[in-house]
């Protein structure tokens, strides 16, 4: 695809397609990272929560020393729950993981804060097994914020922004906001389309960039009736089908994959027609109708989070 970017509220860049790096095995996100750059990717989404932010690191290092420039790559990461409360520290030590002076945008993972001093670094637990979290009246969402906030201008982040916000948590947020959120990063697909998010962000200036496209582990929207009919008509793959149909809506996507051929095959994004998006809107439509929305990736934090297919 040609490099497709979207303007954020505050003048930076996304690039459409972006490498995601999540649930990738140790070994291979190094390899996928640098390949994926070599060949024309120019954003890299990475997490704190993932573990392998220094694998994504030198699939980075590699890539510079190839003669590939910083300041033409766009690297995501994101701030992890146990570090909701200590923004700076979290920041610092995905940087060094990084390997970078900077970020392109630093995202809140999920807007609940787990026990900063608990037994395990990314997933504290209680002796009953459930996650380790900090009460809303000790330490909330919209504190971190305020936090994250206090990034900008410290050169280490060019936006900042929130994922897996639902509209209630926006509802909340952007009242005591004096920076509204550049990005919400959120799943997306057409068995969870999420609309009232999307069309609620756009209103608010708030960019989408998608996540799980093809619905997470197994790729399980791949064969999805309407994607393959679509897929057939246009002489295409479905995860094109996908993957096309995020960037129709305006949205920023990720593909994650550690395989070559499929990581360069993912470059490829089409214009999905008319009567094409409204055969997936249609589809998306009946399974809201019928209460058969997917959300694939709903971590077991035992929040209400506001989404109205979990509450």
């Amino acid at each position: 695809m040609a490099d497709q970017r979207y303007k954020l509220n505050n003048g930076v860049e996304i690039p459409a397609l972006g490498l995601g790096t999540w649930q990738s095995a140790a070994g291979e996100v190094e390899k996928s990272v640098s390949y994926a750059l070599s060949i024309g990717y120019k954003h890299i989404d990475a997490a704190y929560c993932y573990g392998n932010e220094n694998e994504v690191g030198e699939g980075l290092r590699q890539a510079f020393a190839s003669g590939i420039k910083r300041e033409d790559i766009f690297v995501t990461t994101k701030l992890w729950c146990t570090y909701n409360s200590r923004v700076q520290l979290g920041l610092d030590k995905s940087l060094k993981a990084l390997g970078l002076d900077y970020v392109d945008l630093y995202l809140m993972h999920w807007p609940v804060p787990m026990n900063p001093e608990g037994n395990d670094d990314r997933f504290p637990k209680l002796p009953d097994g459930s996650r380790d979290l900090v009460k809303p009246e000790v330490w909330s969402h919209i504190q971190t914020w305020k936090e994250m906030e206090k990034l900008v201008g410290t050169g280490k982040v060019k936006a900042i922004g929130v994922a897996n916000y639902s509209l209630r948590y926006l509802n909340q947020l952007l009242p005591e906001a004096t920076i509204v959120p550049a990005v919400n990063q959120i799943e997306n697909h057409p068995s969870l389309p999420q609309q009232e998010i999307v069309d609620f962000c756009k209103s608010k200036g708030i960019h989408i960039t998608a996540y799980s496209p093809l619905g997470s582990a197994g790729s399980p929207m791949l064969s999805a009736a309407p994607v393959v009919e679509v897929a057939k008509k246009l002489s295409t793959t479905p995860a094109t089908v996908l993957l096309s149909w995020n960037i129709a809506r305006g949205s920023s996507v990720l593909a994650k994959s550690v395989n070559p051929e499929r990581i360069k095959a993912n470059m490829e994004i089409i214009k999905l027609d008319e009567s094409d998006m409204k055969t997936l809107t249609d589809y998306s439509k009946e399974l809201e109708a019928s209460g058969k929305l997917t959300r694939y990736v709903y971590p077991a934090f035992g929040v209400d989070f506001g989404f109205p297919d979990k509450s």
